[in-house]
């Protein structure tokens, strides 16, 4: 459910008003960051993912059967802590499963089951047997995998790659280009096997190509959020 505007306990000075972003964002919530829905306090510049302004106060999730995860506003204890989804810090806003010592950034915790970009669908997996395409690696964070089974990409892969753009993104000589310019890049992304593929499997692959987009959003927090003109710049399917 959205709100044209809320109120916040993490920001109580002053009222937060829903509002659309194409240019990424740092959550002042969960510290991840994020683009597209927002709730902002223009004065503070104060940005919160939807997942982080209006949060459930607790949830249950499908790779986790026997847990109860119940929203934090920090992390409980003084040991670092990650993400069981991307394997990152956890730093801010978290659902945690006291019983089993879970953590998941509520983005994660939202993340789609299923991503479809009408021509497939990318499923989300806890682990998968197959290497993904952006670190050659295996059994590592979750991943969104092809209907075809042949793509595979980390959500932890995504998360990298947007940390290692955010300098550039943020305070770069690019800080005033257009965004489909700023996005991360997927750089050798897809195997030498893939690219020789032919047929169902070679479109599969290119049309999951394109669907990289969306888990780029849903990473960030908008799964519904279309990265106008940034397909030609994820992905060389050369």
């Amino acid at each position: 459910m959205k709100f044209s505007e809320i109120s916040h306990f993490s920001h109580p000075q002053h009222k937060l008003r829903f509002e659309y972003s194409e240019f990424p964002f740092k959550c002042d919530g969960c510290n991840e960051v994020g683009i597209g829905s927002r709730y902002k306090c223009s004065i503070c510049d104060y940005d919160l993912h939807l997942h982080c302004a209006i949060p459930s106060p607790s949830i249950s999730h499908p790779f986790y059967t026997k847990c109860s995860f119940q929203f934090l506003s920090r992390p409980p204890g003084d040991t670092p802590r990650y993400c069981n989804a991307c394997e990152k810090d956890v730093s801010g806003f978290v659902y945690h499963c006291r019983s089993c010592g879970f953590d998941l950034h509520p983005c994660c915790a939202k993340l789609p089951m299923v991503l479809d970009d009408g021509e497939t669908k990318l499923y989300l997996y806890r682990k998968v047997s197959s290497a993904c395409h952006r670190c050659g690696r295996k059994g590592r964070s979750w991943s969104y995998r092809s209907s075809c089974k042949k793509y595979n990409l980390h959500v932890a892969c995504v998360r990298e790659m947007l940390v290692e753009s955010w300098y550039e993104i943020y305070r770069g000589s690019n800080k005033g280009r257009r965004l489909e310019t700023r996005i991360p890049r997927l750089k050798n992304t897809l195997q030498s096997s893939h690219r020789r593929s032919k047929g169902k499997v070679r479109k599969c692959c290119e049309i999951a190509g394109l669907a990289v987009q969306f888990v780029i959003s849903a990473v960030l927090g908008d799964p519904t959020v279309l990265i106008a003109g940034i397909v030609g710049s994820l992905m060389s399917l050369g």
